[in-house]
Formats: C-alpha cells, structure tokens, sequence
C-alpha cells in the first residue's frame, strides 16, 4: 500500500480534530480533501488505485510516461484560489504552460482550422473558412461570455441542491435559451458545417451530445479565449502529486490499494465507511468522489434511497464511453513537423456518428479522434528523441441493448484507427510503434467503478444538470457530501475542482472535539 503520512507533530497536533473521510482520490476528492484540511478537519483519502489523480494518473511503460486522462488545463485561476485557500502557491508547486495554438481540427476534405488565444487570429482563420461567417462568429463569442459569467461564474460556483435555486434563474435560463442544444446555438450564427462542427463539438470532453447539450455550454468557447489552454509540466499526475503533497503537510493521509465497500449510515447521518477488507472507519464527514450512480447503488446499497434511486439512475442519460490508445513511438521527435500538441480528425460524419455514440448505441465503422501528443510541450514524457501520443475515440457505453464486445473487436478497431492515422496525420506510424496500452469502456467499468463504463458519468442534459444533477450535499444521509464529474457542476477539470469549491461552502467548520 502506498501511503503519503505527514510528520507525526503535525499528526498529534490533528488528533482531536473532526474526522473527514473522502472516497477517491479523483481530482476532485483531492480538492475537496485540501479544502477540508483548510477548514482544520483530519483527512483521510481512500482510493483503490495505486496512485492519485483518478482519471488523471498516469501509467509508465518502457520510459513512456501515458497521461491517461486529462490532457489540458483551462481556468487555471480554480487550482490558484484553491491552493490560496489552503495557504499555498500553486504556481510554486505546478510549472504550468500555456499552449497556443491550441489545437488543430482537421478534416478528410483537407480544410483545417486552427484554434488560438487571439481574437484576430480566430477571426482571421473563420474568415479563410467561410468569410459570409465571421458576423456571425463575432456574435458567437460574445453568446459565448454571457454564458460563462451566468453558467460557470455563478451557477457553477455556488450550490444548486434547493429548488429554490433552480426556481430563481429560470428567467436568465429562458432569456439565454438555455433550451437550445450546442450545436442549434451554433449553427444559428454560422452557416459553415466545418465551423458548426469547430464551435460545438466542445461538450465531448466533458460526456455531453453537442446536438442534445443545453447552448449553456458554449461558454467553454469564452474561457478558452479569456484564460487560455495550458499544460502541466508533468501531466495532470503532476497536478494531482502536488495536491497529494498539500494533503499531507496539512496532516491528512492518503490510503492508496484501499476500496471502500460500503458507506456506513446510523440514526439518518453518515458516521464512516467499511472497507473491502473489513475494516471500519468512523468519521464526521464522508465525502465520496466516487461516480455519483456507484455512490447511490453500491457504496449506499444497505441504506433505503430516497432520491437516486436504481431505477431513477436506469432512466438517466449517461455520458459516452471512450476508446483511448496510448503508445509510444521510436526515433519521431523530428517526424511529423505538422503535428502539434492538439489534432482533432474528423471522420465523414458529424452528426450522424454522435447519434450512433449517444442514441442508437452502435459502434460505427467511421470516427473522429483526438490525438494529444505532449512531447511537443514536454519532453519527459518519452525517452530522447520518441514520441508519446493517446489518441481517443468517443464509443456508445455498455449500457446500451447492443454493447460493443471489445474484447471481440478491439484488435481490428485499433487497426482501422492506425490507417486513418497513417492516412491522413502519422504516415509511417505502424513501423515506429513502441510501448502501448488501450482503455475502453470496460476498462473504465473495471478501474473506475464507471457505470456503463461511460467517460464522464451522467450526460450533461440541461434536465440533468444544475439542481436535476445529484447534489453536491446528499439528501440521503446527514453529513454525506458529492464532489466530481457525477455531481454539480460536472464533469472536466473546472467542474470537478468546483465542485469541491462548493463541498467547501456546504460543510461546517468542525468543532474540535473536548480533550479527554
């Protein structure tokens, strides 16, 4: 078992404080640990993995170091006031980089656009696109930041578990058309289909159907321009060491190898967890940052569930699944001079494919991929003078009629990605291969407790976000709260490190308890 201890001065000094229990070392179960810290409660995280950061840990194979989850960092201002709140300096702790440009979408026409920080250079690049489209973009953009001030500045920051809440900005919600999806914003302002595409597809990284998606989200479009696209040296692991790291000088500690079994209710109040291996654990406090469907139907299975129900979790709308290749490459650092940190390749299809992913549950022939290459950012990340890249494919989850059997059919999907890559991005790609790893849906199943496998928990669909979405204050046990991809905000690193922002707002400071 790896453990992180603080010193045992520090130790003895928490002793008579409150306890604080957090299931997942996720992000963000650590920023809710850090928060929780701050506050002055003892902390102890429980993860089952070897390593912290959930999603964004990080495997090594053969010098290969395979970031297997988030690969950018936008908003950084959320990781700033969360290590001020603890008395720390991120920017001491984490050697961020900005990325510019941010990324490249490519289509199997030949067109590309190129997505950067500067409002010149975007307009520039939708007027070589489609020059009748850049009135139309410049509304887009300002769309864009009145959504990021009223969805992420406010609602996103701030808990929505009252119906109240929810009540008091239906208005903004109406007068902002919160009814529209992404993709009918978008197209509203642009008539290209390639810039429709560029100005929508954005809800993927965080699980949500770009044609389904409440037009909130094209606030992503906003904050990416304000606050930019930035790289952790290090990879987000790096991020979630550093976390790791605050943790424990604050005096908490870090039980990595370690599953929680069930989540422990008395008289209506959560007073601590079991583990798998018997072991109890009391606490004052239970956080989980396990997916909010394995919080309610596993870890609470011995509780009566008022609210989430099984069945009310059968009929929710549940985030794609994912295919992600991770692999190596020898003696590419000077090929593919082309090739940035960021490449989005779209396959023949846009709409029709995300309905298959999202609706019909089929595993198509044709997809778009995303291609991270970090060495171009980060050398560390490959031997001298290799290559690490992941590539994703957005799938249909297991909780389809028809879910894809892969271990059937792995194999030959892998080998449809590489002659779409050697085709169109990474010509000579099969004779450099080296290390690699390949994670599906039933790899995220199996390591993350994902229900359905999905990427990102529940769908973000405006009835599923906000107060719809589980709380981030349970109704279901008394001292029980929910941070991460499967509560409010959502899903994508500003979500889930808001999330603990808001967990901060909603637990009391802890009473110390009377010396004996």
């Amino acid at each position: 078992m790896t453990r992180v201890d603080p010193s045992l001065p520090r130790q003895a000094a928490h002793a008579s404080a409150p306890h604080a229990i957090v299931i997942g070392a996720g992000l963000g179960g650590l920023a809710a640990a850090m928060r929780l810290g701050a506050k002055g409660y003892r902390v102890t995280v429980i993860d089952r993995l070897d390593v912290p950061g959930g999603r964004g840990s990080a495997i090594w194979k053969d010098g290969h170091r395979f970031d297997l989850g988030p690969t950018i960092v936008t908003v950084p201002q959320v990781f700033r006031e969360l290590w001020k709140a603890c008395g720390r300096d991120f920017d001491a702790d984490v050697d961020l980089r900005a990325v510019d440009p941010f990324y490249e979408i490519r289509w199997p026409d030949g067109s590309t656009f190129t997505a950067r920080q500067d409002t010149d250079a975007m307009i520039a690049e939708v007027a070589r696109l489609s020059p009748g489209d850049v009135a139309g973009y410049k509304k887009f953009l300002k769309d864009s930041e009145a959504r990021y001030w009223f969805g992420f500045e406010n609602l996103g920051r701030r808990s929505m578990h009252e119906l109240w809440d929810l009540i008091k900005v239906l208005p903004t919600f109406a007068w902002l058309r919160a009814d529209r999806s992404v993709y009918a914003h978008a197209a509203r302002r642009v008539k290209d289909e390639r810039l429709r595409m560029a100005l929508s597809f954005h809800p993927l990284f965080i699980g949500g159907d770009p044609f389904n998606v409440t037009s909130m989200y094209i606030l992503v479009s906003h904050l990416e321009k304000e606050f930019g696209v930035h790289y952790a040296m290090g990879g987000v692991a790096a991020i979630a060491q550093a976390m790791s790291q605050v943790i424990a000088d604050q005096g908490g500690v870090l039980r990595m190898e370690t599953q929680v079994d069930e989540i422990l209710v008395q008289n209506g109040a959560a007073k601590g967890v079991r583990l798998t291996s018997g072991e109890t654990i009391p606490a004052d406090v239970v956080v989980s940052n396990a997916d909010a469907g394995h919080t309610y139907e596993r870890l609470l299975r011995n509780h009566k569930v008022k609210r989430w129900t099984g069945r009310r979790l059968d009929r929710s709308r549940w985030s794609m699944g994912l295919w992600v290749w991770y692999f190596g490459t020898k003696g590419t650092r000077q090929m593919w001079g082309d090739v940035g940190h960021h490449t989005i390749l779209n396959g023949p299809r846009y709409k029709g494919l995300v309905q298959d992913i999202f609706l019909n549950g089929k595993l198509s022939d044709d997809f778009s991929l995303y291609v991270h290459r970090p060495s171009v950012t980060d050398p560390s990340v490959a031997p001298e003078g290799d290559d690490t890249f992941y590539v994703l494919s957005p799938v249909p989850h297991l909780g389809h009629d028809d879910p894809a059997d892969w271990d059937a059919v792995g194999a030959a999907y892998r080998d449809r990605v590489i002659d779409v890559l050697e085709d169109q991005l990474l010509p000579g790609l099969r004779d450099r291969l080296g290390p690699e790893e390949v994670f599906t849906p039933a790899t995220f199943r199996d390591r993350y407790l994902s229900p359905h496998g999905s990427g990102f928990s529940i769908e973000p669909r405006i009835l599923q976000s906000a107060w719809f979405r589980p709380h981030n204050v349970s109704e279901e046990a008394k001292g029980l709260f929910l941070v991460g991809a499967g509560t409010h905000p959502g899903a994508g690193l500003p979500g889930v490190i808001s999330s603990a922002e808001v967990l901060g707002q909603l637990v009391p400071d802890p009473v110390p308890m009377a010396a004996e």
